[in-house]
Formats: structure tokens, sequence, C-alpha cells
């Protein structure tokens, strides 16, 4: 299973949606919040290629996105091979 990393943030509805999401899918994954880690929010701009929202999310050095993004993957039925 590929490595899971989701940047979060405080007070997110969002990123708590994306975590239910992704521990449904059996999924684990590391998780870090941009207002507790300090120049964790740079570098997830950076990863993101300048997306500034949170959640993102990355399956071991790829970008997915945020939760829009996750939760289609999941309705498509392609997020459990992507996981692998």
């Amino acid at each position: 299973m590929k490595n899971v990393t989701i940047y979060t943030g405080p007070y997110c509805n969002y990123c708590d949606a994306a975590k239910r999401l992704l521990a449904r899918n059996n999924a684990t994954y590391k998780e870090i919040n941009v207002a507790e880690v300090d120049g964790a929010k740079e570098e997830m701009i950076k990863k993101a290629n300048g997306k500034k929202t949170i959640p993102q999310i990355f399956f071991d050095d790829q970008h997915i996105g945020g939760y829009d993004e996750v939760r289609a993957l999941e309705k498509e039925n392609k997020l459990q091979e992507m996981l692998k």
C-alpha cells in the first residue's frame, strides 16, 4: 500500500471528512497539521504546486488534491487501485 500523507489544519471540516474517507478505505496515513509543524505550510504549498488550501493529500510523492478529488476517486471506484 502507498504511503499516504495528508496536510491538515485546525477546525477544518474537509480535513476531518478526508481522514474519515481514508480510514473507511483502510488507508493508513501520516497527518501533518500545518498550524503545528514549523515550515509545513510552505512545504505543502511547494509539493502541491502552489495550492494553499487544506487538506492536500499525497499518495507516495503523487499529489492527489483535496477532499473533493479523493471523494471523486472513491465514487469512481478508483481509490482502492490507486492506494495499492
